[in-house]
């Protein structure tokens, strides 16, 4: 059992050193400690092959069409001006007096369908607009907005690790965006609005190379449509949620239901009301739309080979049993399986800098506790997106960009970001347990 542990120990510190120091693409060094991971524990020659095969099939398997269909969703609402119409009315909502709040809806919104990276960039020259037309502090109008698009990434299906866990723990998307939407209200309004005000005293000047051109207000889609597409996945997963609880398993519109509450089925639904609402309808060609989706694919393939990388090693620990063996050991700790989940995705986080490694990681090593069952698997998905965010710092892209962007120096990234990610994650699994005493 030792020996077990100790062996997988060894191989998650050989992947943050392949990848943090050697600086080894993170798919390649997920399948290099795959490959060392079924030797070390015993598996057969013969079998080690074919176990990292099913890994990676059976992962991409339920997610290519959710995070493909994803990304493009999000790079049309981003090209179209939608994002942008979105911001603006949320930024007149809520007036001057009250922008900090405005940006953190605004990011809560746009973060959902929008990839995080494509989300921050997209929203830098809002925010650096409005620090400039009202004389803000950079960090007050940046700081609540960066940590809605944090949270809706590590919390909310479909981004490609909660959609990822929601996979392999079997939960239910609709009912792990419902509560993932209750657990990141008030863990978005601490980390932002209220911590942004502790800020004061660091005052920025952002660099203008970073501005990028704004589409014109009058080419810009209509509010009616670029609030009802972006939120369209959401409207739908929730509907169909409800009205699966409510009609039951024995209503003649079940199967009709299943079809169309089906992860998948929701984001292509989406995709086409999209490609009217915000292509056809504003006089884009098929051609040009059709573009748009392309070059959204591109940005996500390294994410599907990471998520394919992280399903190798899950299944190499799962057929070698050490799986089981840490799971019964874990088990038998005086902690609480959310807990645990979390704390493991957060110490994989602080060591390797990518969200989405530190959960798909944390996911295979807790996953036989979560198919045992004894604790709910659509709070398990939040508990380990919550970890997952921890103390972002020097080895996670994020930091980086929030330093460039902001003009800031280390120490000030580490009291801003940082501490904003850190509070996102305790937020979050504070939220969770709570919730868990409550379903």
């Amino acid at each position: 059992m030792k020996m077990s542990i100790a062996i997988v120990v060894l191989c998650i510190g050989l992947l943050v050193l392949l990848i943090t120091y050697l600086k080894v693409n993170s798919f390649i060094a997920f399948l290099l400690v795959s490959l060392c991971a079924g030797v070390l524990l015993g598996l057969p020659l013969a079998d080690l092959a074919k176990s990292m095969q099913k890994g990676l099939g059976d992962t991409l398997g339920s997610l290519v069409t959710i995070i493909v269909l994803g990304a493009m969703l999000g790079k049309l609402v981003a090209s179209s001006g939608a994002a942008q119409q979105i911001a603006s009315t949320l930024i007149q909502l809520f007036g001057e007096k009250n922008i900090s709040w405005g940006l953190m809806f605004t990011g809560f919104i746009i973060g959902i369908p929008l990839f995080y990276n494509v989300g921050f960039v997209l929203m830098i020259p809002l925010i650096f607009a409005l620090v400039q037309r009202f004389n803000l502090n950079p960090l007050l109008a940046g700081v609540p907005m960066m940590a809605s698009l944090s949270v809706a990434h590590g919390y909310l299906p479909p981004h490609p690790s909660p959609a990822a866990l929601v996979a392999q723990f079997h939960a239910n998307m609709g009912t792990t965006l419902i509560y993932g939407i209750i657990v990141s209200i008030p863990a978005i309004i601490l980390a932002g609005p209220i911590f942004a005000k502790t800020l004061g005293h660091i005052k920025p000047k952002p660099l203008k190379t970073f501005a990028v051109q704004e589409v014109a207000a009058d080419e810009l889609p209509s509010k009616a449509s670029s609030f009802l597409t972006a939120l369209l996945p959401v409207f739908l997963l929730v509907v169909t949620t409800a009205l699966d609880v409510q009609l039951g398993q024995d209503s003649a519109f079940s199967p009709f239901l299943h079809l169309i509450a089906d992860p998948a089925m929701v984001m292509l639904v989406a995709i086409c009301f999209a490609t009217w609402t915000l292509g056809l309808r504003l006089g884009k060609s098929m051609e040009h739309v059709m573009g748009i989706y392309t070059e959204a694919v591109k940005d996500v393939g390294m994410i599907l080979l990471i998520i394919a990388g992280a399903g190798t090693f899950k299944e190499v620990l799962l057929v070698s049993g050490v799986s089981n063996e840490i799971a019964g050991y874990l088990g038998s700790l005086p902690i609480p399986p959310l807990v645990l989940g979390w704390l493991m995705a957060a110490i994989i986080r602080v060591c390797i800098g990518s969200a989405t490694i530190a959960g798909l990681t944390a996911a295979g090593m807790i996953l036989p506790l979560v198919a045992a069952g004894g604790v709910n698997p659509n709070l398990m998905v939040l508990s380990i997106g919550a970890g997952s965010l921890m103390f972002s710092h020097v080895n996670d892209t994020g930091f980086w960009m929030f330093k460039e962007y902001f003009n800031l120096s280390v120490k000030e990234t580490i009291r801003s970001w940082s501490l904003m990610e850190t509070i996102v994650s305790i937020a979050g699994l504070l939220g969770v347990l709570v919730l868990n005493q409550i379903v």
